[in-house]
């Protein structure tokens, strides 16, 4: 059984998500890399005092994607800020402005 996410109108995608899906896979680290043809995109669980993490998603988009899913990541960040409050980060001393990952783990980079 497939849930239908939108109700298709005239010209619109119909777009279905499956009950495995729909579940979700948490993640509290990202990993992003890029290319000149693509940005990667690993999302990872990772667990208080274990020496390994487990990558559970990797995506891979085309730039032009990937910015499009920044700017709808930073409209939807707005929006839940205008309702909820501000999002606080809790940055590790010493990052120097960089964007800090959880459990002090190094940013990825191409």
């Amino acid at each position: 059984m497939k849930f239908d996410m939108e109700k298709q109108k005239e010209g619109q995608l119909k777009i279905e998500l499956s009950p495995e899906v729909a579940q979700g896979e948490y993640a509290n680290l990202a990993v992003i890399t890029h290319s000149s043809a693509e940005f990667v995109m690993d999302f990872i669980r990772m667990l208080p005092n274990l020496p390994q993490a487990n990558v559970k998603s990797r995506i891979i988009m085309a730039p032009e994607h990937a910015k499009r899913l920044m700017n709808a990541l930073r409209e939807n960040i707005d929006k839940y800020e205008r309702v909820f409050g501000g999002i606080r980060l809790n940055e590790p001393p010493g990052q120097n402005g960089r964007t800090a990952t959880p459990f002090g783990m190094p940013e990825g980079k191409a």
